[in-house]
């Protein structure tokens, strides 16, 4: 199966109709640690048509989900992300909320851009996350894994970080400077925080950005960086759902997923997308 739940999905809920757009995006490029994340897309939508219509007591496939082609991830990483910031875009223009799967982080930037470019408002990032990406480079790339969150603060949007806990001087420095709001994994976890209210001026619109790193790896060892000392999956999830609270969901990402033949970690992706959808 091809699509998104599509085990379960009537006739009418993957119609164009659909209020979820979901979005492939098999991109590998400058993963620098563990490798795989160009499989993740196509292993969370296997998986997920194993899943249940229910999910924290409700059913957001009753509105629709609608599984696109997948992005073409070859060429110029610049021509990759408008590739996938044309697709948000679209989705959001037609009233839809673009669910985009990867893939390594670095897509975040091109799907932001394109729900950005369509709402012509200001947008919040709620990022869970075992790093911060707020490097200018990696690796000498400005594209990379590591700078994707540096280049959306650099594009003036809000930042508010759960659950990091590896670092460097020149990330600390950007949160100061871009105003980042943060509470880091030690803390969360430490104190087991399930619930932190965003700043009051933190915008209404919210996109939500989940690098599956940011779980312990007890939970979720199939992604490139692995760090201990990670959130709990239903913190890490109650977490973005208050976020979510009072605010709009425009778009989310799910990335860092990469497969390693067990078939644990591939449900719990699908599970973390679909219960993500359920708090839009």
């Amino acid at each position: 199966m091809n699509s998104f739940l599509e085990s379960e999905l009537t006739v009418l809920e993957r119609a164009e109709t659909a209020k979820f757009r979901v979005i492939p995006v098999p991109l590998e490029r400058t993963v620098s640690y563990g490798a795989g994340t160009a499989n993740g897309p196509a292993a969370i939508i296997s998986a997920s048509n194993e899943l249940e219509r229910l999910t924290n007591g409700s059913e957001p496939c009753a509105q629709g989900i609608k599984t696109e082609a997948p992005i073409d991830c070859t060429g110029a990483l610049p021509s990759v992300m408008e590739r996938i910031a044309k697709r948000t875009e679209a989705a959001v223009n037609a009233g839809k909320i673009p669910v985009t799967l990867g893939g390594e982080h670095s897509l975040s930037y091109g799907a932001v851009m394109g729900v950005a470019r369509a709402l012509k408002r200001p947008i919040g990032i709620v990022q869970i996350d075992a790093h911060a990406d707020l490097r200018v480079a990696y690796q000498g790339n400005t594209h990379s894994h590591a700078s994707v969150m540096h280049l959306l603060s650099q594009e003036g949007l809000k930042l508010a970080q759960f659950g990091v806990r590896a670092l460097c001087q020149q990330e600390q420095d950007s949160r100061t400077k871009n105003g980042v709001f943060f509470k880091d994994a030690e803390e969360l976890v430490v104190d087991n925080i399930h619930a932190v209210d965003l700043p009051d001026d933190f915008p209404q619109d919210i996109y939500v950005s989940f690098d599956v790193d940011g779980l312990d790896p007890s939970q979720m060892p199939a992604t490139g960086t692995p760090v201990p000392g990670g959130l709990g999956y239903y913190q890490a999830l109650r977490l973005v759902e208050h976020a979510l609270q009072g605010r709009n969901c425009v778009g989310l990402d799910v990335v860092e997923f990469a497969p390693d033949g067990n078939a644990a970690w591939d449900f719990t992706a699908a599970q973390i997308v679909y219960r993500l959808m359920a708090a839009c």
